[in-house]
């Protein structure tokens, strides 16, 4: 499965997020061998942020993908401080280090901050133009935000939200608008860090698929064309049981079943963040 970008590239649908990993000397081998696990099975999609343990998440990736960088699709992220002209370029460049890499396949605006969008884009086409950043994107952006940043110069490749079973306030009015515009969203905490997964309606469609919990919170979100996944994990039978949920097709009656449970929105909702 595979999720199609404005720039006419395609992305794996799912992949890996890193928030929270690297932090902790003690897993740092076992996270490792998740992330490799994970390059193995095709999940090539690996998303980072210069926030996540100041760096440290950034440095684990960087080990992690040595040897194999051109299999991967490299993501990370620069904190809205940091989103000025000039300090985007700066915080690319340490990103990079951390990384070990030469370029970043698509590099975000973590979310929206004092600096006009403007600014950042600045900082974005000199990246761009240095061979630094191949595409850019954003993240936590609304849709009133996605309509400014898509009137400025420059082609936006997706917007990185949260989005999950028990967070369906996008599908009211952004959700629309991104399949409308043919820009793709990147779905970050997609079993919101595991507390879905003890919803008996989630337990009942596993049983009839022969599936866990997670892999159906999974293939719920990849149920989208224009929608990628990014969960988080730390070990290889995570990233293995996460993988599986690409195998999964969910049935009317499933996707009724968890409506039942995890009602659509009846109306706007502001953008959640974690």
């Amino acid at each position: 499965m595979t999720v199609l970008l404005p720039s006419g590239e395609t992305v794996p649908a799912l992949g890996m997020g890193t928030w929270m990993m690297g932090d902790d000397p003690d897993r740092r081998a076992q996270e490792l061998t998740a992330l490799r696990t994970g390059l193995d099975l095709g999940l090539t999609l690996v998303d980072t942020a210069e926030m996540y343990g100041s760096g440290a998440s950034e440095e684990l990736v960087g080990e992690a993908v040595a040897g194999r960088r051109d299999e991967v699709f490299l993501v990370s992220k620069v904190l809205p401080s940091n989103a000025s002209a000039a300090g985007t370029v700066r915080a690319c460049e340490a990103s990079l280090r951390r990384l070990g890499t030469d370029r970043l396949d698509l590099y975000l605006l973590h979310w929206r901050g004092g600096v006009p969008l403007a600014e950042t884009l600045d900082g974005f086409s000199a990246l761009l133009a240095a061979g630094k950043i191949r595409h850019w994107g954003v993240s936590n952006l609304d849709l009133d935000d996605m309509r400014e940043i898509t009137a400025l110069p420059g082609s936006c490749q997706t917007n990185q939200i949260l989005y999950n079973l028990s967070r369906r306030g996008p599908e009211h009015d952004l959700l629309p608008w991104h399949a409308s515009t043919g820009m793709p969203v990147m779905a970050y905490s997609p079993v919101e860090q595991g507390r879905l997964l003890g919803a008996p309606a989630l337990a009942s469609v596993a049983a009839r698929h022969g599936a866990t919990p997670a892999q159906i919170a999974l293939a719920w979100v990849l149920r989208l064309p224009h929608v990628n996944a990014i969960p988080k994990a730390s070990t290889a039978e995570h990233v293995r049981e996460n993988a599986r949920a690409l195998e999964l097709r969910l049935s009317p009656d499933d996707l009724a079943e968890l409506d039942q449970s995890f009602p659509p929105p009846a109306g706007p909702e502001p953008l959640a963040m974690l």
